[in-house]
């Protein structure tokens, strides 16, 4: 049966709070979730086919960034782009009905500058522009995903700077504000800036 993908972004509102200011990410050694959360609805599958859903996040240009004067500038050219790796939803391979019947949550991806992690995150550079992409793939099995097509999924509402300390208070205080994990920036108002 022929399908014909249709996806959302869930927090639309919130994803358009942030990139109106200029979304930040945190990259760690040991791994950061992103928030606002990447999560879809997705509609137009075949009920009975299986299907692969997964992401990756792609470099936005070949720039790299400074905060200067309260707003973002380039300040030169970026660093070698690092090890490019796919982040499979874990419930890869189920069946159309499956992925249709609630969102679907990448939580669980986490944002790493460590360029020797062997858990499967994502390995970003810092102070460099990103895309999260989001693919559906009709296909069984993981090991063959390779030889079917990708649908490719961009909301330009989700792209961020990735950091290792957040550079613009206005974000800090949005992620306080949102997001019920920033517990330590409350408790210890945490407000280091990354020199560069």
């Amino acid at each position: 049966m022929r399908d014909c993908p249709v996806v959302h972004l869930e927090h639309k509102d919130l994803w358009n709070q942030f990139n109106s200011i200029g979304t930040e990410m945190v990259i760690t050694k040991s791994g950061r979730r992103m928030f606002p959360p990447f999560k879809l609805t997705v509609s137009g599958l075949d009920k009975k086919a299986k299907y692969i859903l997964l992401m990756d996040i792609a470099p936005l240009d070949d720039c790299r960034y400074k905060f200067h004067n309260s707003k973002w500038m380039v300040a030169g050219k970026a660093d070698p782009e690092m090890p490019k790796r796919m982040y499979i939803h874990p419930d890869s391979p189920s069946n159309g009905e499956q992925w249709m019947t609630k969102p679907v949550s990448f939580h669980k991806l986490k944002l790493t500058n460590n360029i020797s992690d062997k858990h499967g995150f994502t390995i970003l550079n810092s102070m460099h522009k990103y895309q999260p992409r989001f693919h559906v793939v009709r296909a069984n099995d993981v090991m063959q995903m390779s030889l079917h097509a990708f649908r490719t999924f961009l909301f330009p509402e989700t792209q961020f700077i990735a950091v290792t300390a957040y550079q613009n208070d206005k974000i800090t205080q949005l992620k306080i504000d949102n997001n019920p994990f920033a517990k330590g920036f409350r408790d210890s108002g945490s407000g280091r800036r990354e020199k560069k």
